[in-house]
């Protein structure tokens, strides 16, 4: 009988393993795929005189991190006006977002859909063509070429998201908790800061996280409704993208990748794990 039991356990152990194997296999390759192009740039922005087919740089240099931190360069500029953009956009975002999602996600009501849809209509319609269109109006209105109009014109590819995180987080959400601390006394700002705001907040951080990198990384956006006066850190990489410097252009990405790796290491623990958002996502 034992010797029948360890026989079928030797199968259920073999797959776990197999498992197992592929799960750290998979991992292991999603961490190369993620690791190469930074380990490209990293050679490439110390490297000096580095020709194909040489697999490594002959000779290494610090020119490129020097032209990066130059007197004249525009990099310290480019990644202030990018932040502040970026930070501006994350705040309003969740601010305008937080009521609509709550919406969204807690009420059912006639015409539902349809204001999904719209809410999703910029992911689908052309940036380029959203930007043209939003771009005549911004003329007119005194917006176009200034910090204000491109924060606004940001807000277009990045509510979606906001939105319809917030609103998956609000599906699974139990409206009752405030009524008990209404009945308790708590006024309506009180019960937002200690009953509301904690259940979301895992939902909020990851909708953050998405409007900061959409917003930091917007490059045609930027670029037609800043009208060439507003200089984030695309508009510049792309400019210098452009040239022959590869050590230059090398140095430069890092510098643009490395704020978005930062958040992203502080904000893992809502990702995934006891805190995650994701478990608090539902249908809306």
């Amino acid at each position: 009988m034992a010797a029948v039991n360890a026989g079928i356990a030797r199968p259920g152990q073999a797959r776990k393993r197999l498992l197992r194997a592929l799960h750290y296999g998979a991992v292991i390759l999603l961490i190369f795929l993620l690791l190469t192009p930074l380990l490209a740039f990293l050679f490439n922005a110390f490297s000096f005189r580095w020709f194909y087919p040489q697999l490594f740089p002959n000779e290494l240099s610090m020119r490129a991190w020097e032209s990066t931190f130059a007197a004249n360069s525009k990099v310290p500029e480019a990644l202030l006006t990018s932040t502040i953009l970026a930070v501006g956009v994350t705040l309003s975002s969740v601010i305008i977002g937080l009521p609509a999602a709550r919406a969204m996600g807690l009420y059912a009501f006639r015409g539902k859909r349809v204001i999904e849809f719209l809410i999703i209509s910029p992911t689908i319609v052309p940036g380029i063509a959203v930007a043209m269109g939003l771009n005549i109006n911004f003329i007119r209105w005194g917006l176009s070429g200034n910090l204000l109009g491109v924060g606004l014109v940001h807000l277009v590819p990045v509510m979606p998201y906001v939105v319809l995180v917030l609103s998956g987080v609000f599906a699974n959400y139990n409206p009752e908790f405030e009524q008990q601390a209404r009945s308790l006394g708590a006024g309506t700002l009180a019960t937002f800061w200690y009953v509301t705001l904690p259940a979301v907040f895992p939902g909020i951080v990851v909708a953050s996280l998405f409007a900061y990198l959409i917003s930091w990384s917007q490059y045609i956006l930027t670029f037609l409704v800043g009208a060439g006066q507003v200089i984030t850190m695309p508009v510049l990489l792309f400019s210098i993208a452009s040239g022959t410097n590869n050590a230059l252009t090398a140095a430069m990405s890092l510098v643009f990748v490395a704020p978005s790796i930062l958040i992203l290491i502080l904000t893992a623990r809502y990702l995934s794990g006891k805190s995650s958002a994701i478990g608090g996502f539902g249908q809306i």
